[in-house]
């Protein structure tokens, strides 16, 4: 897991992300967006349930999207405005870099996780 500054940065620019529109919400949106080519990056929450962590991590495994594990599924819902969520995807490329970027320069911080 992250410290809380690297949290509070990445909740931060998911947030802001959102307002741009440039991050999807949820296991369906997420799976939309790898269909179409779109996803750059994604984040999913190792806590979220089983069942949609099944929908959606082996079609981002076959399309090769990174995936980042780093907060949890109400970390990630509270970064963009929901209770809880399982994945969040990145649709923009230099989004993507920041947010890699907040990962790695935190304690431990390897950019990307194997899922």
């Amino acid at each position: 897991m992250i410290d809380t500054v690297v949290t509070r940065r990445l909740s931060g620019l998911l947030g802001l992300g959102l307002r741009g529109r440039l991050v999807v919400v949820g296991v369906e949106q997420v799976r939309n967006a790898v269909e179409r080519g779109r996803l750059v990056l994604a984040f999913v929450a190792p806590d979220g349930s089983r069942h949609s962590r099944e929908k959606v991590v082996p079609l981002l495994r076959a399309r090769r999207v990174p995936v980042l594990e780093h907060l949890s599924a109400e970390l990630l819902g509270a970064a963009v405005g929901r209770r809880t969520t399982t994945a969040v995807g990145i649709i923009d490329r230099q989004l993507a870099n920041g947010l890699r970027e907040i990962v790695a320069s935190g304690p431990g911080g390897t950019p990307e996780e194997a899922v």
